[in-house]
């Protein structure tokens, strides 16, 4: 799928002072010569506090690691998880449309995105808050169909539990991560069949984060880069 830089661009990018540290400790951690392996984490960083990937900030991330910018864009556009126009400030909606989540009723997930956010995808809606697309498979095809939102998925999703999603975060209400029929990880919808040992931990990994995280107290401007209810990004 042929992707694109937004026609429309800032001036210039500049990462804040807390995520140029941050950036720099990241780019510690690679061997001499190795720092490119940091373009990825470098790219996300610089969407979460954008919101998206702009042609500024592809350059400035190509600068301090020494790439040619078409190499970085090349890494920008391969991945669906960076956006390469604006996107909802609250959340862009990614909707897997590959095989598995289409037998399982992506359709009907994609038919709810342009029923109650846009009738086109990539169209910010909703003062600005909520957008969507279809991607290629985002690897949790067990847990079919699911979306993405900033770094969470949305599992076992049906066109009920979809809706009723769309509808929260329209209205403020942020859904908790993870399978939406409360099953964990990728365990059968029935009983153990083999490995029975109980399972100790009450979420998965991620969405026990994703809980931990929205619980505390805000102690500082920066963005949740999966959904932002009331915070700008880090400046």
């Amino acid at each position: 799928m042929l992707r694109r830089l937004d026609k429309k661009q800032p001036e210039s990018f500049k990462f804040s002072a807390k995520n140029l540290s941050w950036a720099r400790k990241q780019l510690k951690k690679y061997p001499d010569g190795r720092k490119q392996s940091a373009v990825i984490p470098l790219l996300f960083r610089a969407q979460e506090q954008e919101g998206w990937v702009s042609k500024p900030a592809i350059e400035v991330v190509a600068k301090m690691l020494d790439m040619a910018p078409i190499r970085v864009f090349e890494v920008a556009s391969f991945y669906f998880m960076f956006h390469l126009s604006p996107v909802g400030s609250v959340a862009h909606i990614q909707v897997c449309g590959t095989t598995p989540c289409m037998l399982r009723g992506s359709e009907r997930l994609i038919e709810q995105c342009k029923k109650k956010i846009s009738s086109n995808p990539m169209e910010v809606t909703h003062d600005g808050k909520i957008s969507w697309e279809e991607v290629e498979c985002l690897g949790a095809c067990s847990n079919a169909p699911l979306v993405q939102i900033g770094r969470d998925y949305y599992e076992d999703l049906d066109e009920a539990k979809f809706s009723n999603l769309i509808s929260n975060l329209i209205s403020g209400i942020k859904p908790l991560p993870g399978s939406q029929t409360d099953r964990f990880s990728s365990e059968p919808n029935g009983d153990l069949t083999s490995l029975k040992g109980k399972v100790e931990e009450e979420k998965n990994a991620s969405v026990s984060l994703f809980s931990h995280d929205f619980g505390k107290k805000k102690r500082s401007k920066a963005k949740h880069p999966a959904i932002n209810l009331e915070d700008k990004p880090d400046a």
